[in-house]
């Protein structure tokens, strides 16, 4: 087995940072080894790069790829520009829980990738069972996310048009917030809460107009 200062995914050298995703939760190193998997696109090639996992029997994803990469094409073109991939990425049973990603983007090696992850069958985001300060599930709240309680925990739940409109006007336009801050203004990773304030003011600015073009005009099939 090797040792972990020869594996290939060590951070900063030969694959870029990650960036977003769940601004509350810790990354694990095992999220650089995923993104080193994707290959820089072919020149000419049909950019984004379309990627779609099959969930597990206990998650679904709320939009299709397509849809998403339809959402993405509502932005500037300039905001959008450089986005090589878009992957909706199944769970790894260890990638599930409180702390677990909703979304992700990562830079590095001729890659942008925004990664969306599924969501529960049920409907509902699992938190534990503390129950949740406001300031951490407003982002859930605006988009009609209810927090429920239910044998002592605590969980975020959705209907299934809310649950569509939250993908594509937050977490879509939160990561291509990322994109555009992290390459317009170069945030280090010492300016964590600005990257994502950043970010929340982008998805807050841009999401309606996606939701606007997309979400009520296309329903999920």
């Amino acid at each position: 087995m090797k040792r972990r200062s020869t594996t290939p995914w060590k951070k900063s050298r030969t694959y870029g940072d990650l960036y977003g995703g769940r601004a509350r939760r810790r990354f694990a190193d095992n999220i650089f080894a995923r993104a080193h998997s994707l290959q820089r696109p072919a020149d000419g090639q049909h950019l984004p790069v379309l990627l779609q996992d099959n969930p597990s029997r206990d998650y679904v994803f709320p939009v299709s790829v397509e849809e998403v990469a339809a959402a993405l094409e509502c932005l500037p073109a300039h905001h959008r520009e450089g986005i090589t991939h878009i992957w909706l990425r199944k769970r790894a049973r260890r990638e599930c829980g409180p702390d677990a990603s909703l979304a992700e983007f990562s830079c590095g090696s001729g890659v942008r990738v925004v990664v969306l992850y599924a969501w529960p069958a049920d409907g509902a985001l699992q938190l534990g069972r503390r129950k949740p300060p406001p300031g951490e599930i407003a982002h859930f709240l605006r988009y009609q996310g209810v927090l429920i309680q239910k044998r002592g925990n605590w969980a975020i739940h959705f209907d299934t048009a809310a649950l569509r409109r939250f993908y594509l006007e937050h977490l879509l336009c939160h990561e291509v917030g990322h994109h555009v801050d992290w390459y317009a203004r170069q945030w280090s990773k010492a300016n964590s809460k600005e990257v994502e304030a950043a970010a929340d003011q982008y998805a807050y600015a841009w999401g309606p107009l996606v939701g606007g073009k997309i979400v009520d005009a296309v329903p999920s099939s």
